[in-house]
């Protein structure tokens, strides 16, 4: 398996396995919508935060995004927050997500990071045994606020 930063070409596939997934909202399932290609493009430009692709098999069989964040806690030091991990249904329990994670954490402790940290929708329970098995754990509650997109 081959973990890289995610091309504009890869963005078709990459939407493909978060919307297969039943956490994600309906309201959001356009691939075709521009606000992707824009975020992404946005995304992949920055040091800090980006989308990765997990390749094997000959094509793309997982995805992650991976963002750094400065903190004034911790000495000032640096967070890895991990969000939309996802291994193509195809391909799951073939190790892929594990090993795409290894590689998360290995890079968040190359760029000095003091935690990684996630979330993962309620409804994925057997996600949250695999980030368990991993070393992860339930340490905080998560709270959201739903606000209104401007325009």
């Amino acid at each position: 398996m081959h973990i890289r930063r995610a091309r504009a070409e890869d963005l078709p596939e990459i939407l493909r396995m978060l919307f297969e997934d039943r956490a994600t909202p309906s309201d959001e399932a356009d691939p075709g919508a521009r606000c992707y290609a824009d975020a992404f493009q946005e995304m992949q430009r920055s040091e800090g935060n980006g989308t990765y692709v997990a390749e094997a098999e000959g094509r793309i069989v997982g995805t992650f995004m991976l963002t750094f964040i400065r903190h004034l806690m911790r000495r000032g030091g640096l967070v890895a927050q991990l969000e939309a991990v996802r291994v193509d249904a195809s391909c799951r329990s073939r190790g892929y997500g594990a090993g795409m994670m290894r590689w998360a954490i290995e890079e968040a402790r190359r760029r000095g990071c003091s935690r990684m940290q996630l979330t993962s929708n309620k409804s994925r329970k057997d996600a949250h045994r695999f980030y368990e098995r991993l070393g992860f754990r339930a340490t905080h509650e998560g709270m959201k606020l739903a606000l209104s997109a401007p325009g």
